[in-house]
């Protein structure tokens, strides 16, 4: 398991790391690896002007996979691998809530636009679908209504759609190493990091 691995290293070397031992690794059953659609995700913040907090969210929002098992295992063995909850709890030793709440909401972000946007469900890719019914289905309208007043739901909306817009195959992205220098002016403490 690579989440207590490099815990005495540099906060952003130990992500890197996680990336370099595990990025290569597809993402659920799309046709991206993990690192592919993290990169995509981050571009696709960039691109619509998010904050520095929001854009280390969506790069960093999918780490809880690479810290425990594929996607795939999960899905194979019908169970909900919390990876949102996973990941939270990993970056929030380093990161303040601005990245930590929106990677650990965008799981419940899908489940909410499935009620709010009309044809949203239809436009999921049949590995979000699959995982959608491991995580729950879309929620109620009750449900719908308690998660989008919580802090950093807006958001984890936000991160949750450009998630599924993050799944090009060959798409040209910056590389992560270039993420390097946002990854560490968002830490707490301005990149220290401990």
């Amino acid at each position: 398991m690579q989440e207590t691995k490099g815990r005495d290293m540099d906060p952003v070397d130990h992500l890197m790391q996680i990336f370099a031992t595990a990025g290569a690794a597809r993402y659920g059953g799309e046709p991206v690896s993990q690192l592919d659609h993290a990169l995509q995700c981050a571009v696709w913040a960039r691109g619509a002007d998010a904050d520095d907090g929001l854009v280390a969210a969506a790069l960093l929002h999918d780490i809880g996979h690479l810290t425990y098992r594929e996607p795939e295992e999960a899905m194979a063995e019908a169970v909900d691998d919390l990876h949102e909850n996973r990941g939270a709890h990993l970056l929030a030793e380093w990161f303040p809530p601005e990245v930590t709440e929106p990677v650990r909401l965008h799981v419940a972000a899908k489940r909410y636009l499935c009620v709010e946007d009309p044809g949203y469900f239809d436009r999921l890719s049949e590995g979000s679908k699959r995982s959608l019914e491991l995580q729950g289905g879309a929620f109620s309208e009750r449900e719908a209504a308690s998660f989008i007043v919580q802090p950093f739901a807006e958001a984890a909306v936000r991160l949750r759609r450009w998630d599924e817009a993050a799944k090009i195959p060959g798409a040209r992205t910056p590389d992560l190493e270039s993420f390097r220098p946002l990854l560490a002016s968002v830490m707490v403490g301005g990149g220290n990091g401990r």
